[in-house]
């Protein structure tokens, strides 16, 4: 293994940011569905191909660098909770100049002074107007398992509710998996309304849910990669499973109906053919097999013995005298001819 400067921190490329609302002008505008930006057009074409919506260039508030955004049409993305710990809280409060106060909950950290919003307007301090106070503030960093590249996407919410249920939902995460291993989740805006005052303020929160895996399987320990990134199976049956074969061809390609008939019960086995012939490739089947039987019954006309029970021609020794034989495998028994297809059914002249 290579070595590694010890005094930097590790960290992983950020790709883009998923938010929850967007600008229109100056103004402000929020979204119930995702709002993907990034400095990549790729990315932002690939979301929107999976979540709809579509890409535009824009430029964040304030700044002179040109950026692509996508307004998707998805209410609920899946998402991937990376190794180590995800989530970065703070009560912010910026400005055009940069960010004036950053605040853990009691102390102040820019002027390590003890919280200045709770101090002044007291435990209810979020309920007073933006701008006044400190915004909650809280970063999730995860990774979109659908779109290219290994770096991560930072999720945003300046939701006071949404603070509280994400820490608890990293939180009960973190203590089943020590903060090693993956862990698929989904992300979704969730509408809510609180009254205050007599007054009814609807706002949206984003709520982080496990996905595809029970409490159970979340707090056992940290999870394989294969199982994060499919926790119910189903991309990995559709990646092993093989194309649908052109059994039409193979049988009529067939040297003998023997072999028509290996061609059916191999579409059998595959699910593709009713287990009783009930159905059009089968008939299909069936006729070339029968066609493929009248071609042998003439072309071994005087040549050797046909057995007409076996509906078969007796093989011929090789030049050491022994007779060719066919070996079966031990193992589930083949599906079963159709009887009422069987070439060869009935006495032969």
């Amino acid at each position: 293994m290579g070595s590694r400067i010890l005094n930097i921190q590790r960290r992983t490329a950020e790709h883009g940011r998923l938010r929850t609302g967007y600008t229109q002008g100056n103004r402000p505008v929020r979204s119930a569905t995702w709002v993907i930006t990034s400095h990549s057009e790729e990315h932002v074409r690939t979301a929107a191909e999976l979540w709809g919506g579509e890409p535009e260039e824009w430029k964040p508030l304030n700044s002179t660098i040109a950026q692509w955004r996508v307004i998707t049409k998805a209410a609920s993305i899946e998402a991937l909770i990376t190794p180590g710990d995800p989530l970065n809280q703070y009560n912010e409060m910026w400005s055009a100049s940069g960010c004036q106060r950053r605040c853990d909950g009691e102390t102040e950290l820019l002027t390590r002074q003890p919280c200045l919003c709770a101090a002044r307007f007291g435990e209810d301090w979020h309920t007073q107007p933006k701008g006044r106070v400190c915004s909650t503030t809280s970063r999730l960093n995860v990774m979109l398992p659908d779109l290219s590249g290994m770096g991560m996407w930072r999720a945003e919410t300046h939701s006071f509710y949404a603070a509280s249920e994400w820490g608890g939902m990293v939180d009960m995460v973190l203590a089943g998996t020590d903060g090693r291993g993956f862990v698929p989740v989904t992300l979704r805006i969730e509408p809510r309304q609180v009254v205050r005052e007599g007054k009814t303020k609807k706002f949206p929160v984003v709520v982080v849910e496990l996905r595809g895996v029970t409490p159970r399987q979340a707090l056992a320990g940290p999870m394989s990669a294969a199982t994060a990134l499919d926790p119910t199976g189903s991309r990995a049956v559709a990646a092993i499973e093989a194309p649908r074969l052109d059994y039409l061809a193979l049988a009529e390609a067939a040297l003998s109906s023997d072999d028509v008939r290996d061609v059916w019960r191999q579409a059998a086995s595959a699910g593709h053919v009713h287990p009783k012939g009930e159905d059009d490739l089968s008939r299909q089947l069936m006729a070339i097999a029968a066609r493929k039987d009248v071609e042998e019954t003439t072309d071994a006309a005087g040549e050797g013995s046909w057995d007409t029970e076996a509906g078969r021609q007796d093989p011929e020794p090789d030049e050491d005298g022994v007779y060719p034989v066919e070996i079966v495998e031990d193992g589930a028994p083949a599906a079963e001819w159709p009887a009422v297809a069987a070439p060869g059914s009935g006495a032969r002249s």
